[in-house]
């Protein structure tokens, strides 16, 4: 699927896409000093705070973390559901991009990434990588984490297992070519999750990511809009979902440049899971 196409898409798969976010609490992804994962003693007590916007994906049950770093690996265990928090030391939040990368957006956003040296994840579709491996290499010079998102950004749940393999093996090796290492972190297109998406994502050595706030900047609502999502929603553990491909993302861009350091000036740490063997 070319990059102009992506737009309508998603705008006919969207809706029915949205009923699969099921009701709950957030899975959370714990990471422990210097960003490493760990497993946490237990869930937090207490209602989590809930952020304005809400997400359209799964919004689940506090999970477990990750043991600590070992020297030799061992296979990733198949999940139920993404990981779709964050908790760790202070305001810890993620910043995450989907879809690119895109020349016309990707750079200025790591521009501005540079600026205020933060660093972010990046799901990318294997056939905007493989025409732009140049910013893939960036990303791994810079300490970016990229993600695997599929390579021509399908509806999972209306896939073959064999094509759901090929879609995620063939973007997996593009990244590995491109970026250094293969991809540790996953994301299904629309947030359209099936049981087969976590095992293979799983058999690829990869965990599941989702989100906690999504900006919905894909259906370019405005830089004021987009901004507005990002601080009302800003709370420790949350993942935020944009865009840098797809579509016109020059309010992405922008937006990006505007809550940025509002985020940093209300102490927020912006971070990025590390890999989980060392």
């Amino acid at each position: 699927m070319k990059k102009d196409q992506l737009l309508t898409r998603r705008r006919a798969l969207i809706g029915g896409v949205a009923a699969l976010g099921a009701a709950g609490t957030a899975g959370v992804l714990a990471l422990g000093g210097g960003d490493e994962p760990v497993r946490p003693a237990a869930p937090a007590a207490g209602p989590q705070a809930s952020p304005t916007r809400t997400p359209s994906a799964y919004r689940l049950q506090p999970m477990g973390g990750y043991d600590p770093p070992r020297a030799v690996p061992e296979p990733t265990l198949v999940r139920h559901e993404p990981f779709l928090r964050v908790s760790g030391r202070g305001r810890t939040m993620v910043l995450t991009f989907d879809d690119g990368p895109d020349p016309r957006y990707t750079p200025a956003i790591l521009d501005t990434l540079a600026e205020y040296e933060v660093r972010a994840m990046f799901f990318v579709c294997g056939e905007m990588a493989v025409d732009n491996q140049d910013l893939l290499a960036r990303m791994a010079d810079e300490g970016h984490v990229v993600g695997n998102h599929t390579w021509s950004h399908p509806l999972l749940t209306r896939l073959t297992r064999a094509r759901i393999r090929s879609e995620m093996k063939r973007t997996s090796e593009v990244i590995e070519d491109a970026y250094g290492e293969r991809p540790q972190w996953f994301r299904a297109p629309y947030g359209a999750w099936n049981r087969a998406a976590f095992q293979l994502g799983a058999e690829l050595g990869m965990e599941p990511l989702a989100w906690t706030v999504d900006t919905e900047d894909w259906t370019t609502p405005g830089t004021r809009t987009i901004v507005r999502r990002v601080e009302h929603g800003a709370a420790p553990g949350v993942v935020v979902l944009s865009h840098d491909a797809g579509g016109n993302r020059s309010q992405s861009v922008r937006a990006l440049r505007r809550y940025l350091p509002y985020l940093l000036d209300s102490g927020y740490h912006i971070t990025v899971p590390r890999r989980r063997y060392a």
